[in-house]
């Protein structure tokens, strides 16, 4: 009986620790990690290319040298604002020389006219080259990229019908409200460049953009970079304001400064270089980022 009972108990311990053996041991569920805020990068730059065979120089025709530094900074998308091929727009020209430089990152381009494209009756070397990259005449179209909407426009108004393009920038602003926004074309409200400087006639595309808080307006024109606090389109600082980036240092030359603009924060006018910018759903940072790769003007702000 004793035996009998000493087995009994023995089984019932072994039993036990089979138990305890194969219960999984209990682990407090791990934390999520930390969404990281998503971001894209784009290289915003315009008045780029010389005509084919022209000779490189420190201060001429540097586009593969402006090129090569976007292409390093690896953006999301590439902004071209305009004038990126001299000295007319013709499709050889394009073929022969923008095309051996920044046409390498042509999927990834979101183009916009210059004065010069439209040397060539209708920007049409511009138009047949950006075939798959825009939308085609009259050359304004919205793009999203991050929780940003892109409004790129045709600012050549002696060329396209500039009422009717007021009308459409106000009908998509008003279909599309984003948190952050911006618009890009050719001419800038506002530039110190001794060259062209301020554009009045944008000031009616800036009443439409800053009635509807977009953040940021991205122009070549003047081939200087220079960026501008907020303002409003009378050119006073403003909170709610748009933020005026000329990015004109693309490669075809260097512009004098002439009078500086109210409300100008930086000018460069040497080196070449591109503006880099980072959108974040609710904010933005920039860098002029010249052809060695140094870092000329950053910061960070939120959208409105």
């Amino acid at each position: 009986m004793r035996r009998t009972l000493g087995l009994l108990l023995a089984l019932a311990l072994i039993g036990s620790v089979q138990s305890a053996q194969a219960e999984p041991r209990r682990t407090a569920k791990p934390a999520a990690a930390p969404t990281a805020t998503p971001a894209a990068t784009i290289v915003a730059v315009g008045d780029i290319a010389c005509a084919p065979g022209s000779k490189v120089t420190a201060t001429k025709c540097q586009q593969a040298a402006t090129a090569a530094i976007s292409r390093k900074l690896r953006p999301t998308r590439v902004l071209a604002l305009g004038d990126l091929q001299y000295p007319d727009g013709t499709y050889r020209q394009f073929l022969g020389s923008y095309a051996k430089s920044w046409g390498k990152q042509r999927s990834i381009t979101y183009p916009v006219a210059g004065n010069h494209e439209y040397h060539t009756r209708g920007a049409a070397g511009y138009y047949r080259y950006f075939k798959y990259r825009q939308p085609g005449a009259p050359g304004y179209y919205r793009r999203s990229l991050n929780g940003w909407q892109l409004y790129f426009l045709n600012t050549n108004c002696t060329k396209v019908d500039c009422a009717r393009q007021r009308a459409w920038l106000e009908r998509e602003l008003s279909a599309h409200p984003s948190r952050c926004a911006l618009i890009a074309g050719h001419h800038p409200r506002f530039s110190s460049g001794g060259e062209h400087g301020s554009s009045a006639f944008m000031r009616s595309f800036w009443a439409i953009a800053y009635r509807h808080q977009v953040d940021v307006a991205l122009s070549g024109h003047d081939h200087d970079y220079e960026r501008f606090a907020p303002m409003d389109p009378a050119g006073r600082a403003s909170a709610a304001g748009i933020r005026q980036f000329v990015s004109g240092a693309g490669g075809k030359n260097h512009y004098r400064k002439g009078t500086t603009v109210p409300g100008s924060q930086r000018f460069i006018s040497k080196p070449f270089g591109v503006l880099r910018m980072t959108l974040r759903p609710t904010s933005y940072s920039w860098q002029f980022v010249d052809t060695a790769g140094k870092v000329r003007d950053s910061g960070t702000t939120a959208c409105h």
